[in-house]
Order: structure tokens, then C-alpha cells, then sequence
């Protein structure tokens, strides 16, 4: 809304401002992101998207969808923010509109969603992993399985205590590739429901999708002790996925490594170390076990103190006890990607009342996470590559720009003095000269 007040400052009352400056944005650097997706087929995708609804539309459950996503690439979560941009020209010109959809519009839009669009969404997700290996198809995939809490408020259906973290919520399991940040899965779930259980049902179309489609790649899984489960060790065997998943220390575990803390407690006694560890290894069979499995372990004197910690990595793989511990623990950046996709991708945004409604706008943030991380790795100048999502945004996006229409053509002024006009230039470049085959 524009209006034509008038607002004085009292640091200098000869400063006044208003919001009537006209044909301006504040978001002229999205487009880039909108030709990024035009040039790799990305908002071809967007047409598999269809909710169960027979009445003709003018804004369709593409746009919809189109203009979702475009509002998270900009940081507007919520569906009330489309009343505001309705004219905004980033948008309207993104989706070739005069005006784009309304709250009222966008509302009724996810209300529609259902179980069916979600399946709908995650052949999007599928279909974009497509994209991304046909522009550059990585040799190994490290499956970073994980869960967090997203906070409901209000009586919302399926929220509920959970243990862990003590709190209110949906309990969401997500599964990251550690080399190239993308989501390759997500799944919104009930607030009680403890961290592995259903992992391997989720898990399983994960990996079909690899051994079937991109049979010449490595992956391997990893997970905290919350996924030591026997059905994800038996899938993962099922399907040739290397893993190394974390064990809950217990009594058993301790007495099999008990020669080693006895060699590492005689080497700090005798070498007075305020700082030591070894690693070492052994055949385990839990009773819920089919079979005995490789454990490895590393037990450690932490500085400054007198208590050994032990860490214990059930493993299906061949490499030194030191190399998994080690592959194990990197695993710890995950929770970074999972902060961005909170904090910076609205993954928080699930205030609906419908579970359904909010699962299908979780994988909705989800797929504009994964557009944008494809924007960041492929498309981005080198010197932002590194970046977070918000950093990315005020260096690219957030360029104020002067829109003049003539004719023909229709120009986006952005500011003369542009801090990252390189960057803008180089990210142009990059998009102008990528290339998508894809094999049909």
C-alpha cells in the first residue's frame, strides 16, 4: 500500500520520507534467480504441480506454486505479505502478471494441498536432482540423516511434547547430501515420534532413486545414535549403502574396549598427558541383530579432565578405525544447513491447522531451499559462493532498482552505486553459459 504521508525525523526535521517513490524495487537482483530457473528448465517443473480442484483459475496451481517459492527467495513467508507485493515488479514480471496472487488467493491455495500434492512435490524435488547431475553429477554422496523440532503453537494437528528437545512441536526428519548442501529428503511427522521411527520408510525411495538411477555413485549414510535402528543398518545393506552410524554407549560396548583404555590409561600415567586417545575396533551382535556387524571406537582424555569419553561408530565399511571416527564426526555440519533452512528459508512457517497443509509447505520452503542452494553452487559469482542464504540475498537480491517501461522493452535500473555490481555481472554470466542435458 502507498501512501502520502509524510514522516519528519528529529535528527534533522529538513529529512522527510514517504512511500510514493512510484516504479521502484527494493528486489531488482531476483531476477537473476528467475533466469536461472528459466535457462535450467526449473519452472518447467513447477506444471507437475496440480491440487484436486476443478474450478478455472486465473491465478493456476503453477503460478501458485511459482510465486510461493519467488516470495521465500525473498524472505516474505507469509501469505499476507502478497496483499503488500501484489504490484511488485520483480514478481509480476517473474510470472508475467499484472498483479499477482492475493492472501486470500495463496491461503486457498495451500488449503487445497492434500496427500496427493505432496507426492506431487517430491517428484519435483527428484526431478530437480535430475537437473542438478545434468549440469554437474557429483562421484560420492554423504547421506546426512537428521531430525529437529519446528515449533507449533495453538492446537495444531499432530503437534506434541517432544522428549529430546523439550519442547512443543513437529518432530521433521531431513536428509542432507554433507558435499553439496541440497535436501535430498524431508518429511514433516508428528512431535512424539521418536527419531528413527519410519526413518527407514523414508529412507528406502531415497535409495532406490540412487542404486537404480545413478548406479556408478558412492553414497554413504550417516546418522547420530538416534537412527541406530537394525532396519536402517538392514536397508542400507539391501541397497550397497556404506554406513557409519553412532552407537549409545552402553556397559557391553565399554568391556570390549576395555584393553584399549587399559593401554591408554598406562600411557597417560606413565607420560603424565594431560591429553590422549586411541582407537581400536571389534565384532558386535545386539540382540535385536541379525548378524554380527564392524564397530569401531575412539576413546579420548579430553583436556583437563579425568573422565574418558568413548565414542562407538557401527560401520559396514573397510577403512581405519580412525578415518570413519573421523568421517562420523564431520557429519556436524548438518546442523548448520538445518539452521539456514529454519532461520533463513522459513522451514518455522507451518501455522496451519491441517498436518497436511503444513507438510505440503514444508516441502515447499524445502524445494526453494534446494532452487536456491542449485542458484548458489552453479550460478553465483565465486566470491558469494561461500555464503549464507541472508548474505547472499542483501549482495544479489536486495538491489534497489528504477523500472522504466518504453515500447519494447521494459528496464530494470539498478542503483549506480551497487557494491556488488561484479558479483550481479559474474552471477549473469555464469547463468548465460550453463548447460542441461538431460537424458529422457
Amino acid at each position: 500500500m502507498n501512501s502520502i504521508s509524510d514522516f519528519s525525523f528529529k535528527f534533522n526535521s529538513s529529512v522527510k520520507f514517504n512511500f510514493d517513490g512510484g516504479d521502484l524495487t527494493s528486489d531488482s537482483g531476483a531476477l537473476l534467480i528467475e533466469e536461472f530457473m528459466h535457462v535450467t528448465g526449473i519452472k518447467k517443473l513447477f506444471q507437475l504441480f496440480k491440487t484436486k480442484d476443478s474450478a478455472v483459475r486465473f491465478h493456476t496451481d503453477a503460478d501458485n506454486l511459482h510465486q510461493a517459492i519467488s516470495q521465500i527467495f525473498l524472505s516474505y513467508y507469509n501469505d499476507y505479505d502478497a496483499n503488500e507485493l501484489a504490484h511488485e515488479h520483480v514478481l509480476t514480471t517473474s510470472l508475467n502478471k499484472d498483479r499477482i496472487a492475493s492472501q486470500s488467493s495463496m491461503s486457498r491455495f495451500f488449503s487445497r494441498a492434500d496427500g496427493t500434492t505432496i507426492k506431487q512435490l517430491n517428484c519435483i524435488l527428484t526431478e530437480l536432482r535430475r537437473i542438478a547431475y545434468a549440469i554437474k553429477r557429483p562421484e560420492f554422496i554423504v547421506f546426512d540423516l537428521d531430525s529437529t523440532l519446528l515449533d507449533t503453537y495453538g492446537n495444531q494437528e499432530g503437534t506434541a511434547f517432544n522428549f529430546h528437545y523439550q519442547n512443543v512441536g513437529y518432530h521433521p526428519l531431513l536428509c542432507y547430501d554433507a558435499l553439496t548442501k541440497d535436501l535430498i529428503g524431508a518429511e514433516l511427522r508428528e512431535g512424539s515420534k521418536y527419531c528413527s521411527k519410519d526413518a527407514a520408510d523414508f529412507l528406502e525411495p531415497i535409495f532406490k532413486e540412487y542404486t537404480e538411477s545413478y548406479p556408478d555413485m558412492n553414497c554413504m549414510l550417516r546418522g547420530d545414535s538416534g537412527f541406530a535402528a537394525p532396519e536402517i543398518y538392514d536397508l542400507c545393506e539391501k541397497y550397497g549403502i556404506s554406513y557409519v552410524i553412532r552407537l549409545k554407549e552402553n556397559n557391553v560396548l565399554r568391556q570390549l574396549a576395555e584393553a584399549k583404555l587399559k593401554d591408554l590409561k598406562t600411557a597417560v600415567d606413565l607420560n603424565s598427558l594431560d591429553y590422549a586417545c586411541t582407537y581400536g575396533e571389534f565384532e558386535y551382535q545386539a540382540s535385536s541383530w541379525k548378524h554380527p556387524r564392524r564397530v569401531v571406537f575412539k576413546i579420548e582424555k579430553p583436556y583437563g579432565q579425568m573422565i574418558y569419553m568413548y565414542t562407538f561408530v557401527v560401520t559396514s565399511m573397510k577403512s581405519e578405525a580412525q578415518q570413519l571416527i573421523n568421517a562420523y564426526c564431520k557429519r556436524g555440519a548438518m546442523e548448520n544447513f538445518i539452521k539456514e533452512g529454519k532461520n533463513e528459508f522459513g522451514f518455522r512457517h507451518v501455522s496451519s491447522k491441517s498436518m497436511t497443509v503444513n507438510a505440503n509447505r514444508f516441502l515447499i520452503h524445502a524445494l526453494a531451499y534446494n532452487i536456491f542452494n542449485l542458484f548458489r553452487r552453479f550460478a553465483l559469482s565465486k566470491r558469494l559462493r561461500n555464503c549464507n542464504a541472508n548474505t547472499i540475498r542483501m549482495a544479489i537480491f536486495k538491489v534497489a532498482g528504477k523500472i522504466v517501461c518504453k515500447s519494447r522493452y521494459k528496464y530494470f535500473k539498478f542503483c549506480s552505486n551497487c557494491v556488488h555490481k561484479s558479483d550481479i555481472i559474474e552471477t549473469y554470466i555464469n547463468i548465460q553459459q550453463l548447460y542441461v542435458q538431460l537424458n529422457e
